[in-house]
């Protein structure tokens, strides 16, 4: 049926949580961190902590998203344009493994390395290593954006709260005792980068310090030959008026004593100016900007921070609620859902679960036999809280690990991958409502694009511009060095770019499609133009081309990974083609010169073929798999994060995509599973799309992790192993893809929802294509109800629910 959605201005996007819920969006502990994996993360987009819960000690570990090795690279390299054509020759003469090494002519520099900030150390009195266990609680509540310590020692209860501020740019601690005078510790700022720190009057401690000018080989020390980005932070400690004193413990830490409260204030801040200006060259002064920072906050108390905090962060998190349920109990029987939110959860689900003392680690463990759907909701609701707490508008892009690292050479470098994980970072921010969160996306993609137009025009004589599978925070554009079989791959930006034009489809935001997408758009479309050459069969071809970080056996035997034409790369060029056309003709372009070029380019694009198994080919030939359960699904691209496999026009190929996920296998890395979760809801195949969120959800021991087998940390961070934030934020997008698909014309309703799992249940605030905006109920496996909305325009939607 068509449906008009009509524009509600006076609809308020934000929706009131029922705090009477029975089931608490918190993750919960019943002791201290033994590892980073228990700790609990805090973030405002640029300032993140773990929060460890030590009784006798605790600690902080701090994080500043600027804080980065390195300065401005040059990612260009002259040599590469005779390089390319070797490499183009040796593919074109079955050469492929010749080929593979060859590759190697055109990389670049390594990409440099996110760093620390530093840690808050805290050492309580003799008394604290007598508490009593039974009283520990510690949790995070994604309600609040709050993490919490509860314990006693004897008759005194100690509370700390910890929260990072986005409009006031600080993160907040706040340690109490419930007996006045109670409260006695030393406090210290300490970091593993070169710094040195000082008490600084009686209640402040100041760290400066610096990043290493260049990334450090293992086992080597810091040379300090370039300079590289400079920090400060500075702590401030407040205390009860009434009670205790405060006093400086020789030049670096601070004592409390005998008070009742104490306010932590740590602020920090870099000299990093933007990926194109050099440290030594920077104008900032990150003492002097914290202690601005501290100044503008100083007649703020706890509550006003507080406050202030909930309100920012409230107003992005309460646009989406998730409830899901086995029972039907209380579903509220209610009218027409369109002009107001669905019935609260306390109205939809059955009482039981209230006991929130159950760790987050046993929900994990006990996932398998007793299938939690709360546990599933929780899941849901932290991958967006992830999000709103480490990317916000004006800050760094997330990385692998959002903002929260504990290393100086963390995994991977900590740093964007552009082959699949700095994309499904952003995945949920459409969807499930956070649209703000990806303008870090948008704006490292426009300094992507800068440096990827000197890469393009040297290194491939190219126009527009290009990037590879791995950057930095200085817009690095060239390929990595190390394995052609992930380095060699310059698809990275034009996979970026297809987030511009989903950003409009469905924010309908013509001003952002004018003045940012379109421009990005055209450059990428002119490399991939130029990148395309004449080749067999009269088709356009990509040469060289890979499927990321997957070899195959080469006709003569050998293991190779280059060849022509990848699945994915033709299903990447056909989405961007795609994109650009709608957009000119959005924007009155359709005449552009650039547009017909793309127009007359795009049906002599290698169509997406099908094996002789009856799968999807990964390669232009049917090359031996020597991995057929490799955790990559490149060349399910076009099914899913794109839209050139659809079960109405491709209803072959989506048979196909089904023939190669039951190939490829269900174990992988959490990112790798989330990624299977969507595949199979954009097929509407519930079962499976279930089996992967199950799969997921499986406890990972830190201290015995194998790579590449997934899994949740006892603070549901994702497991690679090790941690890799992704998963957290495909699993989101996933669930939402479950219950909701768009185009811009048609609204699938619950296309994939595991209805022996998740019988009854309401979600609201969710997005979809076209700018609207939906709640859906459903009850005893079948649709209850369901309300649209549109902020500003009129949409007309056709509504599929089970085939009708």
């Amino acid at each position: 049926m068509s449906h008009v959605v009509k524009p509600l201005k006076t609809h308020v996007n934000r929706i009131t949580m029922d705090t009477e819920s029975t089931i608490p969006l918190k993750i919960t502990f019943n002791g201290p961190a033994n590892h980073f994996t228990d700790a609990i993360p805090v973030g405002n987009g640029r300032l993140g902590a773990m929060v460890w819960g030590g009784v006798a000690s605790e600690t902080l570990q701090l994080n500043e998203d600027t804080l980065w090795t390195g300065i401005p690279g040059d990612y260009t390299r002259p040599t590469a344009p005779e390089a390319l054509s070797e490499v183009r020759g040796l593919v074109d003469n079955g050469e492929y493994a010749e080929a593979t090494e060859a590759a190697v002519k055109l990389f670049g520099n390594p990409a440099q390395v996110y760093q620390l900030l530093g840690d808050i150390k805290l050492e309580f009195d003799d008394s604290h290593r007598a508490y009593v266990e039974e009283t520990y609680h510690r949790e995070l509540d994604l309600n609040t954006a709050t993490a919490r310590v509860n314990y006693s020692v004897g008759d005194v209860e100690f509370t700390r709260e910890c929260f990072s501020s986005k409009p006031d740019q600080v993160i907040v601690t706040k340690i109490s005792g419930s007996k006045s005078g109670s409260l006695s510790f030393t406090v210290s700022l300490e970091s593993k980068l070169n710094h040195h720190s000082y008490v600084n009057g009686n209640n402040q401690i100041v760290m400066e310090g610096s990043c290493p000018g260049k990334r450090i080989p293992p086992n080597m020390s810091a040379n300090d030959e370039l300079k590289g980005i400079q920090f400060s932070a500075i702590l401030d400690v407040q205390i009860s008026d009434s009670m205790g004193k405060i006093h400086a413990l020789g030049d670096k830490k601070l004592k409390v004593e005998s008070s009742d409260w104490a306010v932590l204030l740590l602020v920090s801040s870099s000299s990093f100016e933007g990926p194109f200006t050099k440290p030594l060259d920077s104008k900032k002064d990150p003492t002097s900007e914290s202690m601005n920072a501290l100044k503008s906050i100083k007649n703020l108390s706890y509550s006003d921070l507080y406050a202030r905090h909930l309100d920012d962060y409230q107003n992005l998190f309460h646009r989406v609620s998730l409830q899901l349920s086995t029972s039907s109990e209380g579903l509220a029987r209610d009218k027409s859902l369109e002009m107001r939110p669905l019935p609260s959860i306390t109205d939809v689900l059955p009482k039981g679960n209230e006991n929130d003392t159950v760790s987050a680690a046993e929900r994990v463990k006990s996932f398998q036999i007793d299938e939690d759907p709360s546990l599933v909701e929780l899941l849901f609701q932290y991958g967006r809280y992830l999000l709103i707490s480490c990317s916000r508008p004006g800050t760094q892009v997330a990385n692998l690990q959002g903002i929260w690292n504990k290393d100086l050479e963390p995994k991977w470098d900590c740093a964007p991958h552009l082959n699949i994980n700095l994309e499904m970072n952003y995945w949920p921010s459409l969807p499930c409502n956070l649209s703000e969160c990806q303008e870090p996306f948008f704006d490292f993609l426009t300094s992507l694009s800068v440096n990827g137009s000197k890469t393009a025009q040297v290194n491939y004589i190219a126009s527009g511009w290009v990037v590879h599978h791995k950057s930095d925070i200085w817009a690095k554009s060239s390929a990595d060095r190390g394995d052609a079989v992930w380095a060699l791959w310059p698809m990275g930006g034009a996979w970026l770019c297809t987030h511009l034009w989903e950003h409009y489809k469905y924010t309908l935001d013509k001003d952002f499609l004018k003045f940012k997408s379109y421009p990005l758009l055209e450059g990428c479309a002119l490399f991939l133009l130029d990148w395309l050459i004449e080749g067999h069969d009269g088709y356009l071809e990509t040469n060289p081309s890979t499927s990321p970080e997957h070899n195959f056996i080469a006709p003569d035997g050998k293991t190779a990974c280059v060849s022509y034409s990848s699945t994915m790369d033709m299903a990447i060029i056909r989405e961007v083609f795609s994109a650009i056309v709608s957009a000119a003709e959005v924007l009155g372009r359709n005449e552009d010169p650039l547009v017909e070029k793309v127009r007359k380019a795009k049906p002599k694009l290698r169509p997406t073929k099908i094996a002789a198994d009856g799968s999807i080919m990964e390669w232009v030939q049917e090359f031996k798999d020597p991995e057929v359960h490799h955790r990559h699904l490149s060349h399910l691209f076009g099914l899913f994060p794109g839209h050139s496999i659809t079960i109405e026009e491709t209803p072959d190929l989506c048979k196909a995509a089904a023939e190669t996920l039951q190939k490829r296998g269900e174990e992988g890395p959490g990112w790798s599973t989330t990624w299977k979760t969507a595949l199979w809801a954009r097929l509407h195949n519930s079962e499976h799309a279930y089996r992967m969120v199950k799969q997921l959800i499986n406890l990972v021991d830190p201290d015995h992790e194998k790579a590449f087998e997934g899994g949740l940390y006892s603070n549901l961070f994702a497991a690679h192993p090790p941690f890799q934030i992704d998963a957290n934020f495909g699993f989101a997008a996933a669930v939402a893809e479950m219950l909701v698909q768009s185009t811009m014309n048609d609204l699938y309703l619950l296309p994939a929802l595991p209805r022996n799992k998740w019988p009854n249940g309401c979600v609201k605030g969710l997005k979809a294509r076209g700018g609207v905006t939906i709640n859906i109920c459903w009850k005893e496996r079948d649709l209850h109800e369901v309300g649209l909305w549109s902020q500003d325009q009129t949409s007309v939607k056709t509504l599929h629910y089970r085939g009708n």
